[in-house]
């Protein structure tokens, strides 16, 4: 069985930066803080402001940027995202200052044992599946199920509620603000996020600012990390934000991050597979980099050596007990459903191979994140002080 490569570092992580954040603002931190954000911190300024471009690693910026650069000059250290590296549980992590074990939004898509059905999270549906079909005329591969609401009421936030670090400060006294195109007021592009987050820094007050955008992340996805589409949109990104921080008023702290890096991708489709298939109780979720495994019980002690027959040199395949063991994702007390959405196995890719469940997501899917790779889990601290 293949090793385990090193696990994110679980003391210097997203989660410790949200913890610095509510010990700044006087609210009750869940985890220790991160040390270089604490020392930038004590300058005390009035504004202070994290801008998350989603999948912006220090791989990322490294490949695509220049050093004398505006994100690179002012870079002040490397640190990690959590486990796994993506967005719907990094992001989770920062808003909330809680690890994935803790908050259970583990990934794009998750199982909830009470509706027995695994949920594509943010969205609020089933998870993707494909027809058991021949692709139809002219199309290349087999068609897609048509996907449903996954209950009349929002799963994740039902099952997994949590309480957010804007609301943690707020609640304790202090002046916390959104500016995403999910809270309100939706800003829907980055000209709108950097505006709000500008007209709130004018306001009088010390506060806090959490932003957030997509890119260069859904780019990257769809093209590659090292293509000419994604250099143009981060190299955009990077004028803009340069131009917003220079504009901000006197007395602010613009902290820029990333919830992960990106990697590109080897795309398989587990249906190709019908001998790890036949084994599933149902399709994998999470995601396809890290996937939770409900193996049927006439399966599960030849599963193991089945499944590093054909993917070992890929993947590490760990039991449930493994993964608990081992922290895998992060610290802290348990969610109540942590554990029976983890599955019988986690597989996770050390390599640059993806799992999809489909031979649509298969295709399109250019670039990657959620494995264990330092590429997808080591994200930049960019520090500029107005």
């Amino acid at each position: 069985m293949i090793q385990l490569p090193p696990l994110p570092d679980f003391d210097h992580c997203l989660v410790n930066l949200a913890n610095s954040i509510l010990k700044h603002f006087g609210a009750k931190p869940t985890a220790p803080t991160l040390s270089m954000a604490d020392e930038v911190l004590s300058e005390d300024r009035r504004n202070v402001v994290i801008l998350l471009l989603d999948g912006m690693g220090i791989y990322d910026i490294g490949l695509l940027l220049e050093p004398d650069g505006f994100f690179r000059s002012h870079l002040l250290g490397h640190y990690s995202s959590v486990f796994p590296p993506t967005t719907v549980a990094a992001t989770t992590s920062i808003d909330s200052g809680l690890f994935p074990c803790e908050h259970s939004w583990l990934g794009w898509d998750c199982f909830f044992p009470e509706l027995k059905k695994n949920v594509t999270v943010y969205l609020n549906i089933d998870q993707i599946e494909e027809k058991p079909l021949p692709p139809e005329p002219g199309e290349k591969y087999p068609p897609l199920e048509e996907r449903h609401a996954a209950a009349d009421f929002h799963v994740a936030g039902t099952y997994c509620p949590y309480t957010s670090v804007v609301t943690k400060i707020n609640k304790a006294g202090g002046e916390a603000y959104y500016s995403s195109p999910f809270m309100d007021p939706f800003p829907q592009d980055l000209d709108a996020i950097l505006a709000r987050v500008t007209e709130l820094c004018q306001k009088p007050g010390k506060k806090y600012i959490y932003a957030y955008w997509n890119e260069p992340d859904s780019t990257m996805h769809l093209t590659g990390v090292d293509s000419e589409k994604t250099k143009e949109v981060i190299r955009e990104l990077e004028k803009k934000v340069q131009a917003f921080a220079d504009s901000l008023p006197e007395d602010t702290l613009l902290f820029i991050t990333a919830d992960h890096g990106h990697i590109n991708n080897e795309r398989l489709c587990i249906l190709d597979y019908p001998e790890i298939t036949k084994c599933f109780v149902r399709m994998p979720s999470i995601e396809p980099r890290t996937l939770n495994l409900f193996i049927k019980g006439e399966y599960k002690e030849t599963f193991p050596v089945l499944f590093e027959k054909t993917f070992g040199d890929k993947f590490c395949l760990l039991t449930k007990e493994e993964v608990i063991v081992k922290g895998l994702f992060g610290k802290g007390t348990e969610h109540k459903l942590f554990r029976d959405m983890l599955g019988d196995f986690v597989a996770i890719s050390i390599a640059d191979v993806s799992l999809y469940n489909t031979h649509i997501e298969a295709d399109k899917m250019v670039g990657a994140h959620a494995g264990l790779t330092k590429e997808e889990w080591e994200i930049p601290l960019i520090v500029v002080k107005k």
